[in-house]
């Protein structure tokens, strides 16, 4: 039986100017990839420079994390805005990630849409278009990173990969989706419960809901998120990696997961096809 791998990233980059938002310092000792800020829900040019130089630094993959402009809401509302605005938005931040990403000799290697605009685009034929467009025209080599829905829908049409998140301190419905944040249980807050929550969902593919039911997750976990932002953060990623290591489950970076993931499906349809 192969080894089981996954992707663990956090959202960084998230500090604005002389606010300081996470302890990005401390996430990149415990990331194997990264959703950075590209400057619309948070992040500026400095931050973004050191971002991407830390990362690549240490090896850690880069990811480009566009979002609504919205920096007094965080990306965390909903804005009002047409198809082309959503592409050329989203067309504009992943560039300016890559500007930096080429300056420090890195390659960005997936985009994870943030907040409200991801969340949306799970469900909204427009914002799913609008996001796969921008991605599929600047580079159709990145990975979109994305749970259940239009979102995966749209990127596969444009043969864009996928990269199947778990949102790891999130608490889940009977859907197998995210609850809001504001839902009872929708932040989780016990370090020692996100790591086996992790573990459940990469060996076993199901999750454990806010009202204490066990429900198929619906997709791969290729990939799980801590959000930078929790208040809990660094303990919640200590506990995530000692949880891995302890059930044997390697963490990775994403392309290293989709790759042997590949690999894994192309013996497996061999030996069907010899039978």
């Amino acid at each position: 039986m192969s080894i089981k791998s996954v992707a663990v990233v956090a959202d960084l980059g998230e500090s604005f100017g002389n606010y300081t938002i996470g302890d990005d310092d401390a996430l990149l000792g415990l990331v194997t990839a990264s959703n950075i800020a590209c400057g619309f829900h948070a992040g500026d040019p400095r931050v973004m420079n050191d971002t991407v130089r830390q990362c690549v630094e240490r090896g850690i993959e880069l990811g480009a994390h566009p979002g609504y402009p919205d920096l007094v809401g965080f990306g965390r509302r909903l804005i009002e805005a047409s198809e082309e605005e959503i592409r050329t938005d989203v067309l504009y931040q992943i560039g300016a990630l890559d500007a930096f990403a080429r300056v420090h000799g890195g390659i960005i290697s997936h985009v994870a849409p943030h907040g409200r605009m991801g969340s949306i685009a799970q469900t909204d034929a427009k914002h799913a278009r609008a996001i796969t467009d921008a991605i599929a025209a600047y580079n159709p080599e990145y990975i979109v990173i994305c749970q259940n829905g239009l979102l995966a829908e749209e990127s596969r049409k444009r043969n864009l990969q996928v990269g199947y998140v778990f949102l790891a301190d999130r608490g889940y419905g009977a859907d197998g989706m995210p609850v809001p944040r504001s839902h009872e249980g929708g932040l989780i807050h016990d370090p020692e419960l996100i790591g086996r929550r992790v573990v459940q969902v990469v060996t076993e593919g199901t999750v454990v809901t806010v009202d204490g039911e066990t429900v198929p997750l619906g997709h791969d976990a290729d990939v799980v998120l801590l959000h930078g932002d929790h208040p809990q953060v660094l303990a919640n990623g200590t506990a995530l990696r000692a949880a891995l290591e302890t059930a044997g489950i390697r963490a990775t970076g994403l392309q290293e997961v989709l790759a042997e993931k590949a690999s894994a499906a192309r013996q497996t349809a061999s030996v069907v096809g010899a039978v």
